[in-house]
Order: structure tokens, then sequence, then C-alpha cells
């Protein structure tokens, strides 16, 4: 879900989001794909937390003490998860709709979750241990200036964890033509010339003072469905810190 600063916020994309927030729970709706990426994201997640904190790989809480930022939440689909590994947890996204349906479903499970409707860019001077953004930037109309708000959240020893699509003939294949022309993902979620290659996305958050130390990709196998693994062709994740 595309959430921003007042500046990168796109009106239209927010709008398309919010429509699409009753359904956001539905493993079978409008959202289906995104719940079949999830426990893939949550898997690398996990492994860059116990990687950057030295937890035991085993515990159920790894961010028992620390505070997480989830910048376009969408309806929690990751911020639960986030509150579950014991993190206190900020979830922000333009849409109010889905901030509606977050917080309804986050009350249902008994989750202590902070929603905010807007931008990050409201949280003003607050920092947070671990900052996550997935498939977000490339709705956002300025991509640099996101990244940049989102390093400035970042308290220091924190992490940045960004995941996003390649601009890539098989992105273009899988996401717009199967995915929107087949309805597996709602008509219109995606502009394909926005998508970042992971060179650029990489330039951005070093050029907001940050440095990547892991970054993988995120593909498709027909046995085993989304999987980490080194083929960034569609889709890609990257974790960064503070440089220096």
């Amino acid at each position: 879900m595309a959430n921003a600063t007042k500046a990168t916020i796109d009106p239209l994309e927010a709008e398309h989001f919010g429509r699409l927030a009753a359904d956001w729970w539905n493993p079978k709706g409008s959202s289906a794909m995104l719940h079949r990426l999830n426990p893939a994201r949550l898997g690398y997640l996990r492994d860059a937390v116990d990687a950057h904190w030295g937890g035991d790989a085993g515990g159920f809480a790894p961010l028992a003490g620390r505070s997480a930022l989830d910048a376009g939440c969408g309806a929690g689909l990751l911020a639960e998860p986030l509150a579950r590994m014991g993190a206190a947890v900020t979830g922000v996204d333009a849409a109010p709709e889905n901030i509606g349906a977050a917080r309804a479903h986050a009350e249902a499970g008994g989750l202590a979750i902070e929603y905010i409707a807007g931008e990050v860019e409201q949280l003003g001077q607050r920092r947070f241990d671990l900052v996550t953004s997935m498939e977000v930037v490339e709705h956002v109309t300025d991509p640099a200036a996101f990244v940049a708000t989102l390093a400035g959240l970042v308290a220091p020893g924190g992490l940045l964890i960004l995941s996003t699509p390649n601009r890539t003939p098989l992105s273009r294949l899988a996401m717009i033509t199967l995915g929107e022309g087949t309805g597996a993902i709602p008509k219109g979620t995606h502009d394909w010339s926005q998508f970042l290659k992971p060179d650029e996305l990489i330039a951005l958050i070093e050029a907001a003072g940050m440095h990547v130390v892991n970054r993988a990709g995120l593909g498709f196998s027909p046995a085993r469905g989304f999987v980490i693994g080194a083929d960034e062709t569609l889709n890609y994740l990257v974790t960064a810190v503070h440089a220096g």
C-alpha cells in the first residue's frame, strides 16, 4: 500500500487501496497475493532480526523490548506478526479505510498496535528499532524522498527492511499481464514504469545515509510457492543499517 510523506503520497493510490480495505484479511480475496507472499517475507525478516541482534533463532519473541514501524501497513498483514514477535508496533497508511480495518482486526485478535492514518512524515522525531515497508516504494510519487524519510525514522543501531518488485520483463508479465489481467491482483494496482531495479533502490538507500547489509530475491516455485533465494528477477528485499 502506498503511504509516504506529504510530498510523496499519491491520492489515487491511497484511494485504490482504500477500496480494497474490507477484503484485505480474506486470504482468497483481493489481497490473496499478499497473503501468499507474507510467509516468505516474514522468514526473511526473522533471519535479518536474528542476525542483527543476535537473537535465539528458536525464540518466539525476537523483537521483545524493541519498537517497530510498518510504513504502508495496509490492514496489518505485517504489523500483526511483528507484534506477535514482541515488538511495540506502529503502523501508518495513507488510506483511512485500511487503518479502520487494521484496528478492528488487531482488536479482535487482542493485539495492541498503534495505527495512524496519514503519512510517515507526521511521526516527526520518533525513532524505531525496526522500520519495514513492503511493496510500497513502487507506489509513491517521490521514491528518494520516501526512502530518506524512512531512513530518518530508524533509530541508531536499528534496521530498515524494504521489499519491492524489480523492473523486469518477468515482473511485467507476472504482476500486470497475468496478475492483473486474470484478476489475481486488483486491476490498476501497479505501474510497471515505477518499479525500481535493485541498484536504483540501493542508490536511494545509500543517498539517505544507510548501508545495505543484505539483499535477496523473492521468487516463485510451483512446488513451494514464494521463496527467498538469489533470483531477484521478480521481487527482492534489502536490509540496511545506518552507515558509519
